[in-house]
């Protein structure tokens, strides 16, 4: 009897152990419970892009920040930009990740290249600067309008990038489609170097301006970025409300005159299972320390724009420190 009693209770005993720590678990974090969690991680990665590109150098800026504010160690890594970063999050391949309004927009609502296979668990930190669809050549090929790219060797972007998305949208403007060119799906480093060997005509590059990869090609070759019409922007607009108008200022890549066009805006998302306090930490790391930015874009990004246009639901963290702020949508 008295074993059959002990035996009894440490069962119960055992039981009782278990509720507790099940409900520790939840109390320290132990759950990924939609950004609930207060557990700190003591490593993150942010996906970025192309190591031509503007994201790549921006994130190493951001990790650096964050590392410096939070004691977080924080890493940039290269990809292939914003659509597989979207499916890296979701993944659980990473904590944070660059991406572009549209394709954030795309991958929560399960749109385009993210149809039956939608992004539940991403949410905004921020929007930051315009992303400007640049249509890149070089004077010795002749091209001067989006018609001169049929029947041409086009690169639009990696697989994998936001960039094929915004080069099928302007092309459609422009009664094209894929089929009347020669596609190429290039990163911007293979493409500028693409269209500096001869072995492919233009390239679409979608990153902010000026790029470290069209830069690279401007030294050696007279690059000319294709312009677009005036009534073809405004029916992009119409059509695909995230785009913006843009205008690449003289100068840039030793051109002598500003070329109009159009962008959509880079933003940094966050996995939504990232705790409110360590996404609070965060975004206030970076708006806190933009003068430690070193890439040009840095200059871009203010804080009392960080909302507009986001698309997708603010991360609690991040909204906490705009409200903080005061910082609203416009």
């Amino acid at each position: 009897m008295k074993k059959r009693r002990f035996l009894l209770s440490l069962v119960f005993l055992l039981a009782f152990s278990m509720i507790l720590s099940a409900c520790s678990s939840k109390e320290t974090g132990g759950e990924k419970d939609g950004g609930k969690s207060e557990e700190k991680p003591k490593f993150m990665s942010i996906l970025t892009g192309g190591t031509g590109g503007t994201y790549y150098p921006l994130g190493g800026s951001f990790a650096k920040i964050i590392k410096d504010a939070t004691g977080i160690d924080t890493n940039a890594e290269t990809s292939g930009a914003s659509a597989e970063n979207m499916t890296t999050l979701k993944k659980g391949d990473g904590e944070l990740a660059f991406t572009q309004t549209d394709i954030a927009s795309y991958a929560s609502e399960g749109k385009l290249m993210f149809k039956d296979n939608a992004v539940d668990n991403i949410k905004a930190i921020a929007t930051l600067y315009p992303e400007t669809i640049q249509i890149v050549t070089t004077e010795k090929s002749g091209i001067k309008s989006v018609q001169d790219l049929k029947g041409k060797k086009v690169s639009v972007g990696a697989p994998g990038s936001g960039t094929a998305a915004n080069a099928e949208q302007i092309l459609e403007a422009y009664g094209l489609t894929f089929s009347d060119i020669k596609k190429q799906d290039l990163s911007f480093d293979e493409s500028t170097q693409g269209i500096q060997d001869g072995t492919i005509d233009a390239a679409f590059v979608t990153a902010g301006t000026p790029t470290g990869a069209v830069e690279g090609l401007s030294a050696t070759e007279k690059v000319v970025i294709v312009p677009l019409d005036q009534d073809k922007i405004d029916a992009i607009i119409a059509k695909y409300p995230y785009y913006i108008k843009e205008e690449i200022p003289s100068g840039t890549y030793g051109m002598a005159n500003a070329v109009p066009t159009v962008a959509v805006q880079a933003m940094l998302v966050a996995r939504s299972d990232l705790s409110e306090q360590t996404v609070y930490d965060i975004t206030k790391a970076i708006f806190e320390n933009l003068d430690k930015v070193t890439h040009a874009k840095g200059k871009l990004i203010k804080v009392e724009n960080a909302l507009n246009g986001v698309g997708i639901e603010v991360h609690p963290g991040a909204k906490k420190y705009f409200d903080e702020k005061g910082v609203k949508a416009q």
